[in-house]
């Protein structure tokens, strides 16, 4: 049984790992294209990173092209940190399964909730943003090509990982106290 858990959790190892290196590749791909754009090549809007055309926000107002960017930016930036305190999490080998109820265990849900609840938030404005600007006529790609849809669902997700979070804490108080008493 221990031998597949170990298993399992290297699996999960490794595909955060690959996870947390693309969401690096993307935030560094938005934040890029922006700077290049921006001061080199203003003809980078039409293929912004992944073939997303931006051309059109680009020529009605470079500063909302550089706030619409600088929210994909932060969105990816911030996916890419939870996926490092995952990457982390694993490698220091703070999963203890005998002992699952730790500290560091309680901080790791602790700030993936907050980074989550960050990520809805940015999310929420960027497509709001988004949308506001197809109002006023401008074409833009949906928020999902965009990749900031999905506010709702990263919410939900803070909130949850929020709630297990203080029942972590509550574990932990209880582990402490009964190692006090042994």
């Amino acid at each position: 049984m221990a031998k597949r858990t170990d298993y399992f959790l290297t699996a999960l190892t490794v595909i955060a790992w690959i996870i947390f290196i693309g969401l690096c590749i993307e935030a560094g791909g938005y934040l890029t294209n922006t700077i290049f754009t921006l001061f080199i090549n203003p003809e980078g809007a039409k293929k912004f990173w992944m073939q997303i055309d931006l051309s059109k926000l680009y020529q009605y107002n470079q500063s909302r092209y550089v706030t619409l960017t600088s929210i994909m930016v932060i969105i990816a930036v911030l996916k890419a940190w939870m996926f490092y305190y995952i990457v982390k999490i694993f490698y220091d080998k703070k999963v203890d399964l005998s002992r699952p109820f730790n500290e560091a265990m309680n901080r790791f849900i602790f700030k993936t909730a907050y980074l989550a609840m960050g990520i809805a938030f940015f999310s929420f404005w960027g497509a709001g943003f988004s949308r506001q600007l197809s109002q006023q006529g401008i074409q833009l790609p949906d928020t999902q090509q965009l990749k900031m849809g999905g506010a709702d669902v990263w919410l939900f997700m803070g909130v949850t990982l929020l709630v297990i979070a203080f029942i972590f804490k509550k574990g932990v108080e209880i582990q402490n106290e009964n190692d006090l008493t042994v």
